[in-house]
């Protein structure tokens, strides 16, 4: 058996030496689908695995909130309603206070599962004024300590620190495009008054980064406590922040949180489910694109394989009437297919690496900070690439493989003499 295997083996390798123009062409036809198909997927890929970690560490895994995705039922109708004997008018609705009820004991339980983390807060709105300006802004009152392992917030500083919150009475921290509309800089101290009339003055301790995502111009962050009073709200706070050691875990978790306490938890899936829904168009329409290219790239061994069948039509014959079956026979174009086809692959690699090189050394200049493009230059990426490849130049060379079955010895040889 292996003496008449390495024979067909070495068949397949004269074919293609024989022929060494249109091996060469079929070769490098892969190399540049498998290079394309690297650069074009590890570039998406990449892009996409960094969209997704900027949505995961912007803000927390989960968001408990003090709203109720379905309402309660008001007294009166919880009491009468049911039986349809009574028939309610002009009962006066109950108001709520709006906020997180034993937030303490909701909090001690998500610090009790293992690797999570809770952060409580406080957001309202008050209205700075300087200079006889007027300018609404979106408070939210954090515990830094605890904020900083929760959510990425810091690091979208351009001055201060959020420790600063604790380290300066009334100390609040906005947004650069706030603070030149109102003509302020770090230190400086702006009146502000919440919706209850209540007022004081706050010190500048910190700026954000223009263009921030989750943090919008008019978002300001103070000590919970400060905001608790400013707000009138004292030891309320209307939102609960969760990270988790698996944030792809934030969905079920959300779900038996919401269960349990019956306030709205909103899972990072949840709150991003239009940029998720973006991405797998995104996914499929990339791997059509790139399959395709892999598809064309292999009609160069198609048309190699091919015409060897045609060239070599009286060996076929000749192989034949030795005793070679047909399988043989097919087994020999096929190897030929599958040698360009690896051939073509690990130089694919060679090439797709350099572009991946070339790719990320690109440098943009964003916002005064010099960013690159995000790779994906993983080893999945490759292997996906040598086996669509491979899968792709088997069956290219399959195709005209099963034209030796069509060659009639008896005719070939008679037409020979």
């Amino acid at each position: 058996m292996f003496p008449r295997l390495g024979l067909l083996l070495h068949i397949a390798a004269m074919h293609l030496l024989v022929r060494r123009r249109q091996t060469l062409v079929a070769t490098s036809g892969v190399a540049v689908g498998v290079g394309f198909f690297l650069a074009v997927s590890a570039l998406m890929v990449g892009s996409q695995t960094d969209f997704v970690k900027t949505l995961i560490a912007a803000a927390p895994h989960i968001i408990i909130s003090d709203e109720l995705r379905s309402p309660s039922p008001q007294p009166g109708v919880r009491e009468y309603g049911k039986t349809g004997a009574v028939e309610l008018h002009g009962y006066k609705v109950r108001n709520e206070v709006r906020g997180i009820k034993d937030w303490q004991q909701i909090l001690r339980e998500i610090d009790a599962m293992p690797g999570a983390i809770g952060s409580p807060s406080l957001s309202g709105a008050v209205t700075l004024r300087q200079g006889g300006r007027d300018e609404p802004l979106g408070v939210v009152g954090i515990d830094p300590t605890i904020e900083t392992r929760v959510s990425t917030i810091s690091e979208k500083l351009r001055a201060g620190r959020l420790i600063d919150l604790e380290r300066v009475q009334g100390g609040v921290i906005i947004g650069e495009d706030l603070a030149e509309r109102l003509g302020l800089g770090m230190g400086d101290i702006v009146a502000a008054t919440s919706a209850r009339g209540v007022s004081r003055s706050l010190r500048i301790v910190g700026l954000f980064k223009k263009g921030q995502s989750g943090l919008g111009s008019g978002t300001g962050y103070m000590l919970l406590r400060e905001a608790q009073s400013l707000l009138g709200r004292p030891f309320v706070i209307n939102r609960l922040g969760v990270k988790l050691p698996d944030p792809y875990t934030a969905d079920a978790v959300a779900k038996q949180l919401e269960a349990r306490h019956g306030y709205k938890a909103e899972s990072w899936q949840e709150r991003s489910a239009d940029f998720l829904g973006l991405l797998l168009t995104r996914n499929v329409i990339m791997y059509t694109v790139v399959s395709a290219i892999l598809l064309v790239a292999s009609f160069g061994i198609y048309t190699a394989v091919s015409n060897s069948v045609t060239d070599k039509r009286r060996d076929i014959a000749i192989m034949r009437s030795m005793g070679f079956s047909q399988g043989d026979l097919q087994f020999v174009f096929v190897v030929e297919g599958m040698a360009l086809a690896v051939a073509g692959v690990i130089a694919g690699w060679l090439f797709g690496f350099a572009l991946m090189t070339v790719l990320g050394s690109l440098e943009f200049p964003i916002q005064g900070e010099v960013r690159h493009l995000p790779l994906d230059r993983s080893t999945r990426q490759y292997l996906i690439a040598a086996a669509a490849s491979l899968f792709a130049g088997i069956f290219a060379a399959w195709l005209p493989a099963r034209k030796t079955a069509l060659v009639d010895p008896v005719d070939i040889l008679r037409g020979a003499v």
